[in-house]
């Protein structure tokens, strides 16, 4: 049996422009944990999750994924889903949910169901560009629940949604816990995930 996954970092540091945007970031998720990165804007909470996600090297400490599948990297078992939204405008929403499925070598059987999860199933057939930025999150988050990984890196995650979308999310990241996923995700408030551990960054570094 796999041992139960656990995402360690230590020491982290990030650099960017040549200025340093933190140092000395250490934290653990566990399977069925989730960890909120609060703080000012500015302080790193995006680059944090970047720096997971592995679209920046760190400047120093190290991570590590324990219980994860070995031949794979930390950011290929995990889901970043950043503040803009990685949607073709002239595609349809059941053509950009269906590129990335096959793309990350999902299951195809489980795209109707995810459309009809987030509430875009009546309208999968209309180009993206035609989307508010509400409903293009909600295709976003489609894709959480249509191609399965263990980690859920969320950036402001609830942005642009109504109080609906936002329980709808606050469920999906309820089951995702519940089956031993883990979430790290950049919140400036309350997200609907109860019981999740938080760290806090500090002042932005000017």
């Amino acid at each position: 049996m796999r041992p139960a996954m656990r995402l360690l970092a230590s020491e982290l540091a990030c650099i960017r422009g040549g200025r340093e945007v933190f140092s000395g970031i250490s934290f653990a998720i566990a399977a069925g944990e989730a960890l909120l990165v609060t703080g000012p804007n500015g302080a790193g909470k995006s680059s944090l999750l970047r720096l997971v996600a592995g679209l920046l090297p760190p400047a120093g400490g190290r991570m590590a994924l324990d219980g994860g599948e070995p031949e794979l990297t930390l950011g290929e078992q995990a889901h970043y889903l950043g503040h803009q939204d990685a949607v073709k405008p002239a595609l349809s929403v059941l053509e950009n949910l269906g590129f990335w499925t096959n793309f990350l070598n999902g299951m195809a059987a489980s795209i109707a169901s995810a459309l009809a999860t987030v509430g875009l199933a009546d309208i999968s057939h209309l180009p993206t560009g035609y989307l508010s930025a509400g409903q293009r999150r909600r295709l976003s988050i489609a894709l959480l629940i249509t191609v399965q990984r263990p980690i859920w890196l969320l950036d402001e995650p609830t942005s642009a949604l109504d109080t609906a979308a936002q329980a709808m999310l606050a469920a999906l990241m309820a089951k995702h816990l519940a089956g031993g996923g883990l979430i790290l995700a950049a919140v400036h408030g309350p997200i609907g995930l109860e019981g999740a551990k938080e760290l806090r960054l500090g002042s932005p570094h000017l």
